[in-house]
């Protein structure tokens, strides 16, 4: 295909937060560059980036040296930097994590030791030290995380697509792609046009390994959807800060938490349900082909075998508004079943691999002609940025090795 027959020099697959930071990282980095990104939603941020809880996180949980720690410390900082730069709501308010439980103390203070290897101030607090923080929080004892925020995602996302300089396609869903050695990548859409790119970049979130295969890549991996469901707490009094509980670190979710967010309102959660679709925010939303597909990947079963005691809890606190209350006065003693009004769920894109393992670190993978995003649930929004720049130095690479094979080039 002659290069005057290409829409596009990039074309990525996804309009959330690391699909625009790819754009924006790719426009920044080769000028002249030209990206177009195809979002199926009316506008941006629709799905993860605009239902989580909107924490800038500091990277104390992540495995030194893993892409989440390192990404996740450098990327709060960039992403303080690019929200106050561009005028964007946000907030360094620091962070409470708290052991309620004895069994919990071991595993506090291996939270210690991780953040200072990742390079993070952290304060011990024994139990009465709590309340300087936190007057209504109880707890043995907690460490203070002093490098943790809150921020818009969604208004960085919105920034990003007007700072990228890329042609942004809203309503244009994925439906077909022909990938060629010698002809680049051409994308039907729902709405019957055709986009053609010489590199695909795919940052589909909870679809990523369904485009990976349409483009003829075996992702080895699958997305396994869960449902995380939140409450706004009616008295955001009680609450001045973020507050976490001590994680398991068999499971890859962080627990019922307390966010204040930068509106004022405080939120709680979320839990972790299976979710019965890819964008099944609610008990009702089934969709039988995805829920087929979730239940076929061996992965899905393994997951429920290893899990299922801890699983069965987030069930329950699902469904018995008492059980979500519980596990919230562990904290926040003060909080009433009165103070729990419903509030919008989110879903995360959990990547799964075929025994059943939860892919625990970013997960980036490279085909002909093709970026593959399989992995990128919280901190990606955090580290968004980060992302973006090393997902655009793949897609540049490969635009430059195509450059070196044109005809004509002299090799």
């Amino acid at each position: 295909m002659p290069v005057g027959a290409y829409d596009c020099d990039v074309l990525v697959v996804g309009g959330g937060i690391v699909g625009l930071s790819t754009a924006y990282a790719i426009t920044r980095a080769a000028p002249g560059t030209r990206v177009t990104v195809l979002e199926k939603e009316p506008g941006p941020a629709r799905h993860q980036t605009g239902r989580n809880s909107g924490v800038v996180h500091s990277g104390i949980y992540y495995r030194p040296g893993s892409l989440k720690a390192r990404y996740a410390v450098r990327g709060a900082a960039e992403m303080v930097k690019f929200c106050a730069e561009y005028g964007i709501a946000h907030a360094v308010t620091g962070k409470l994590i708290v052991a309620t439980e004895r069994e919990e103390l071991p595993r506090l203070h291996a939270l210690v030791q991780r953040g200072r290897e990742n390079g993070i101030p952290v304060r011990e607090l024994g139990a009465a030290q709590i309340g300087e923080y936190e007057p209504e929080v109880r707890g043995l004892a907690a460490i203070h995380v002093g490098t943790t925020g809150v921020c818009d995602f969604t208004g960085v996302a919105r920034t990003l697509a007007r700072a990228s300089g890329a042609e942004i396609r809203y309503g244009a869903r994925v439906v077909r792609i022909d990938r060629r050695a010698d002809r680049g990548v051409a994308v039907l859409t729902s709405g019957g046009d055709v986009v053609r790119g010489r590199v695909l970049v795919n940052c589909a979130g909870l679809y990523c390994d369904e485009v990976a295969r349409l483009t003829g890549d075996e992702p080895e991996v699958r997305i396994v959807p869960f449902r995380g469901e939140y409450y706004e707490l009616a008295r955001p009094e009680l609450v001045r800060g973020l507050v976490y509980p001590v994680p398991d670190p068999a499971f890859p979710f962080l627990g019922v938490h307390l966010t204040r967010g930068i509106d004022g309102g405080v939120h709680i959660g979320p839990n972790a349900v299976p979710a019965l679709a890819r964008e099944g925010y609610g008990w009702g939303v089934v969709r039988p082909r995805e829920l087929a597909g979730t239940v076929a990947w061996p992965g899905s079963w393994a997951i429920a075998r290893r899990h299922w005691r801890y699983g069965a809890g987030e069930l329950h606190r699902s469904l018995s508004k008492g059980a979500f209350l519980q596990a919230v006065r562990r904290l926040l003693p003060a909080v009433e079943e009165a103070d729990l009004v419903r509030a919008p769920a989110g879903v995360r894109a959990q990547a799964v691999l075929r025994d059943g393992t939860l892919v625990d670190d970013f997960l980036i993978r490279e085909g002909s002609r093709a970026v593959h995003v399989l992995n990128a649930p919280s901190p990606a929004a955090t580290a968004s940025l980060l992302i973006g720049r090393e997902v655009g130095r793949r897609a540049l690479s490969m635009l430059g090795s195509l450059e070196v094979r044109r005809p004509g080039s002299g090799t």
